[in-house]
């Protein structure tokens, strides 16, 4: 599904990983009789604190002040592209150990579509440092570490806008809640989640200095201003999806994010099997 979120309140611009995942694990010496009439049961979520999200920025900049006090003032606006994220399942009635299956029917599903869309506003950026500097910006993670190099704009009074597009990867916490909505030996079982993410947050920091020495050398006066691009905490919440096993009644049921690419992200857990499943939690 695809969503558009606008942040109207936010100072400016726009908007992913290792995924540690937490299950409810059952023994392999757990009795297998199917019970196949048991009503619908939620079981332990899984989740991820570092899910990688990629992101495509692209970024306007318009000048309309190059005044010396309290200049130059210019606006930030644009939009930000996320790359999307997904879960896979596993249905597997060949088990080796407790965590690991032999074989079994694999099933991918796209949670977040890889084209979700967060609008910037435009907004007012302060410069400070005389009327006519050179401006950079540099894209910056929740934890203050670059996501991008300082990328040159250009000189206040040379012209009225500029445009800038950066790729960079944030991150989310992930979280997928999981159903057993069946257990019925065909076509099933029949299983449902639902999952949501919330963002690490992303800033753009614009830089202005008196010069145009290259990063590193000498200058006057720098002045930095960081501006949200994907504020942090923002949230973002996917309705229920079905998933069909297709294995059987009471398979052994395994679950992972998967990253952009398709690609799961870390080793399956181990949810359980599911009439074992069912019958504890309904």
């Amino acid at each position: 599904m695809c969503a558009r979120v606008a942040l109207a309140k936010s100072l400016v611009l726009l908007g992913a990983v290792v995924l540690a995942g937490a299950g409810t694990e059952r023994s392999a010496n757990l009795a297998t009789a199917p019970s196949f009439a048991a009503s619908a049961s939620t079981f332990h979520p899984i989740n991820h604190t570092a899910l990688p999200i990629p992101v495509a920025i692209s970024a306007d900049f318009s000048a309309f002040d190059c005044s010396n006090n309290p200049g130059p003032q210019i606006t930030f606006s644009g939009g930000s592209v996320l790359g999307g994220y997904g879960v896979e399942m596993t249905f597997t009635n060949n088990m080796k150990g407790t965590h690991t299956f032999t074989d079994g029917n694999t099933v991918d599903l796209t949670v977040m579509p890889a084209d979700e869309q967060i609008v910037i506003p435009k907004q007012p950026v302060l410069g400070g440092v005389g009327g006519n500097p050179f401006i950079w910006v540099q894209f910056i993670g929740a934890d203050g570490a670059a996501l991008s190099s300082e990328i040159f704009v250009g000189r206040c009074v040379q012209g009225a806008g500029w445009h800038v597009t950066q790729s960079a990867v944030t991150t989310a916490s992930a979280v997928a809640t999981f159903t057993v909505e069946s257990c019925e030996n065909s076509p099933g079982p029949f299983i449902s989640f639902t999952s949501g993410v919330t963002m690490a947050g992303l800033s753009a920091r614009i830089i202005f200095r008196n010069n145009d020495n290259p990063v590193g050398g000498p200058h006057e006066a720098d002045v930095t201003r960081d501006v949200a691009v994907i504020p942090a905490g923002l949230s973002l919440t996917f309705p229920k999806q079905p998933v069909l096993g297709g294995v059987g009644g009471n398979p052994w049921i395994f679950a992972a994010f998967t990253g952009a690419g398709g690609k799961a992200l870390g080793d399956p857990t181990l949810l359980g099997r599911c009439v074992q499943l069912n019958n504890a939690l309904s």
